[in-house]
């Protein structure tokens, strides 16, 4: 009899997206069916997904997910957003227990606008809206001891923890919610720790990044992006990606066809 040998190839991490072309909204099911697939590519110490268009109700205000360490951060937060936006709507994140996904920080959500000049002291008089929720988040994410928002789009949300994705799906509950584009990641850290902050999918405003490799050029592109004012604070190289997209592509105007310049392989 001919014995196999089965090797297995733990290169890493799992990539999957989705898009309605039609313009209607799927669940999350489908995602979630998709990157399961994918189990053996993680290690169970990290992995996210992101959809746009799940805030429907509160679809022209920034939906900003924050994680915190203990109540101590997330009332610090808190009362910064108190001082620096306007906020319609707060929340606990849904979640339901799974047995997989162990001691969660705890998870809130606060649907914004920046104050408006006028209303009340604007702390950042002159900033255009992106700009302005863009300084909120480094400033929490900088400055508030174990307090990070890893979300801060309109319409959308970014849902990430450590864990298989599935399980994480399964967590927060996602095959309840639907959007017109889904992407989702499951992790195999290398060379950065796997914790809830350092999961994919990363994010910034509308942008959202998935990302399988490693950033070699991390160091530089962190000190290039703090001389505009961004900080990465989440201890993974694929958070400058995001934020350099929000650089080029909305502050200094480039194009999506020169930002990302590869088009995929003809086949």
């Amino acid at each position: 009899m001919k014995s196999w040998h089965y090797q297995k190839d733990i290169s890493g991490c799992g990539l999957s997206g989705i898009i309605n072309k039609n313009g209607e909204r799927i669940t999350g099911d489908s995602i979630i069916c998709s990157i399961a697939c994918q189990h053996d590519r993680g290690n169970g110490l990290g992995g996210g997904f992101a959809a746009y268009g799940i805030y429907p109700d509160f679809k022209d205000h920034y939906a900003l997910h924050i994680m915190a360490d203990n109540l101590d951060a997330l009332h610090a937060a808190e009362g910064f957003l108190t001082q620096t936006v306007s906020i319609v709507h707060q929340e606990k994140i849904p979640t339901r227990p799974n047995k997989y996904i162990t001691d969660p920080p705890i998870l809130h959500r606060y649907f914004v606008e920046p104050v408006k000049e006028g209303d009340r002291i604007c702390r950042w008089p002159g900033l255009s809206d992106d700009d302005y929720i863009v300084r909120v988040v480094m400033n929490v994410n900088r400055d508030i001891k174990g307090a990070y928002i890893f979300s801060s789009g309109k319409n959308m949300g970014a849902f990430k923890d450590v864990g298989f994705p599935e399980d994480i799906a399964d967590f927060y509950r996602l095959d309840e919610y639907a959007g017109y584009i889904w992407t989702a990641h499951n992790r195999f850290p290398t060379n950065t720790p796997g914790w809830w902050g350092g999961a994919h999918p990363f994010t910034i405003l509308d942008w959202s990044i998935v990302h399988n490799g490693e950033i070699s050029s991390y160091g530089i592109n962190k000190r290039y992006l703090e001389m505009f004012g961004y900080h990465c604070t989440l201890l993974t190289d694929t958070e400058v990606v995001a934020y350099l997209f929000d650089l080029i592509i909305r502050k200094h105007g480039l194009s999506i066809e020169l930002a990302c310049p590869n088009p995929p392989p003809t086949l």
